[in-house]
């Protein structure tokens, strides 16, 4: 340990968490002007919503897939002890031993408050686009109220390109007089001839669902450049789920934990419905040893690439450094077992990340036996997966609006959780730096920052929209997030002294043995940094949305 703080930072006074909170054991401890969760229930439901999101349905599975199957848990569960885990249980105690937020936190250390300004900023920016993607989750959700889905088959919208099925563009055929030719397969046919075995090439085709998503609901224009029109439908989508963010948390954490019984619990029963009617048909069992391996791949966990993807996985889907975890548990009661919390939270995150790739390769996998494809032909991740092969899949069912339904709906409510807390990070931030005026106006103030997000992501449900969130997602996240992790983690171990750091958890939980804290201890001084630098080098392969939750 280096030391007192103040000295550190040229200051005679030794500054220390408990002081700046003015902190100490007993009932007065209850924070009576931020106010605290009505529940321990609400806190767990709340985190649980804002680390399991997209990423646990749309990217894990399909890593899994690309990285050896079932062997590819053992990377990810240690990567989970060695990394997720520790940064997350920091954070859910920086948060609740302060009573502040991601920025007024670092008063404690005011060299780096600068850690807790990148957070805020970081999550500012992806909030604006994070609801463009809910956005198209509500879109599709409206356009699955209709007797046949309009991405089921190439109707008018469609060009040339589309079909639902592999289509032959040429082959070799064997003439009438023995000789054999390379020829169109349309020779082929009006000739009444046959192809010769393995000689069959498919002509490059869409789905009707691909082109459904480029030409119909993006509007996609040809690049960055071309901006073109705000797609109004896209808009008007937006706007509503600004307008349910903003009536979730129009009162803070006592409304916003209300809504998260529903908002955070339902997505586990449309994944056990999903599950459930995927397992049922043809062709699932391919698709579910596509993604676990009959026989794991275990000599991919020899790549290092493997492990950076796990830890990569681990870093964002548990949504560590984006001041959420601080915001939100910022308002506990400070006794509140924070330790336990920290261990089910991810636990749970984790498992819901397994479970879903049951679902989602269940399904996949009788796509590709009715397509007659390998499964690994219509594997995919991120927005691809989401409303192009998975839409595609459902779209094959019976009763398929229904099922198209629950899993929009399911997008919808993991986004909205995340972006309840994304939110929730920036109001408890304004909290802070200005408490009177959000006790007096915090309805008007939370609805004007939805509204204002609301106009700045505009730009981004132009046609040229797509290319704005990639380019963002691309540029905001990674590295920047990275850096604030390595930053945070050796000011609290190093600078502000993680003895000192653990004396003050045990102000909160009670006396823990010397053993108790030795793994802690070790991954917050050497272990977890050392494996956020080695992330950084993987991070520029994987943008924000590939990963997070």
């Amino acid at each position: 340990m280096l030391g007192p703080v103040g000295r550190c930072c040229g200051k005679k006074k030794d500054f220390t968490l408990s002081q700046e909170k003015g902190a100490h054991v007993g009932p007065q401890d209850e924070n009576s002007e931020r106010g605290n969760w009505s529940s321990k229930t609400d806190y767990l439901l709340s985190m649980v919503g804002y680390a399991v999101g997209l990423g646990n349905v749309w990217r894990f599975p399909y890593l899994t897939y690309q990285n050896g199957g079932g062997a590819f848990l053992i990377p990810y569960t240690t990567m989970l002890a060695l990394a997720g885990l520790p940064l997350f249980f920091l954070e859910c105690s920086l948060g609740q031993f302060a009573s502040l937020g991601p920025v007024s936190v670092w008063r404690i250390l005011p060299i780096l408050q600068g850690v807790g300004i990148t957070m805020v900023i970081i999550t500012t920016l992806v909030t604006v686009y994070y609801n463009v993607i809910i956005a198209y989750a509500l879109y599709y959700l409206f356009a699955s109220f209709q007797s046949v889905l309009p991405w089921s088959d190439c109707f008018a919208w469609a060009d040339e390109n589309c079909s639902r099925t592999p289509v032959v563009s040429d082959c070799n055929t064997t003439l009438p007089g023995g000789t054999i030719i390379h020829t169109n397969y349309s020779f082929v046919t009006s000739n009444n001839l046959t192809c010769l075995n393995g000689t069959l090439v498919y002509k490059q085709v869409q789905l009707p669902s691909e082109q459904y998503w480029n030409k119909v609901a993006l509007r996609r224009s040809s690049g960055l450049d071309e901006t073109g029109e705000v797609v109004w439908y896209l808009a008007l989508c937006l706007l509503l789920s600004w307008l349910i963010v903003g009536a979730a948390l129009f009162k803070g954490i006592k409304s916003s934990g209300k809504v998260v019984y529903f908002t955070a619990l339902f997505p586990y029963v449309v994944l056990v419905i999903l599950l459930v009617r995927g397992a049922t048909l043809e062709g699932a069992l391919n698709g579910i040893e596509y993604y676990i391996g009959t026989q794991s791949n275990f000599t991919k966990l020899m790549e290092a690439e493997v492990w950076k993807d796990a830890a990569t996985q681990i870093f964002f889907s548990l949504s560590v450094a984006w001041g959420g975890l601080v915001a939100l548990s910022s308002y506990n009661k400070f006794h509140n077992n924070c330790y336990s919390d920290a261990i089910v939270v991810c636990l749970v995150n984790c498992l819901t990340s397994v479970f879903a790739g049951f679902a989602i390769f269940s399904v996949l996998g009788h796509m590709a036996f009715l397509a007659d494809r390998p499964v690994s032909e219509v594997v995919d991740s991120g927005f691809d997966l989401a409303f192009v092969a998975y839409p595609a899949a459902l779209s094959k069912l019976p009763v398929a609006p229904l099922w198209s339904f629950l899993f929009f709906f399911m997008l919808l409510l993991l986004g909205l959780d995340s972006q309840f807390a994304s939110i929730e990070t920036i109001t408890t931030t304004i909290q802070d730096v200005f408490p009177r005026v959000m006790k007096k106006m915090r309805v008007p103030v939370t609805l004007g920052l939805c509204m204002l997000l609301f106009f700045l992501g505009l730009i981004c449900v132009t046609q040229a929209g797509i290319y704005w969130v990639n380019l963002v997602d691309h540029f905001c996240a990674g590295w920047g997030i990275l850096f604030a992790a390595v930053l945070e983690i050796i000011g609290i171990s190093w600078i502000y002294g993680g003895n000192r750091f653990i004396q003050d958890i045990e102000m909160m939980i009670g006396k823990k043995n010397w053993w108790f804290w030795l793994w802690w201890r070790a991954c917050w001084f050497f272990i977890t940094p050392v494996l956020l630098c080695e992330c950084s080098q993987n991070v520029t392969q994987h943008s924000f949305l590939e990963t997070f939750d």
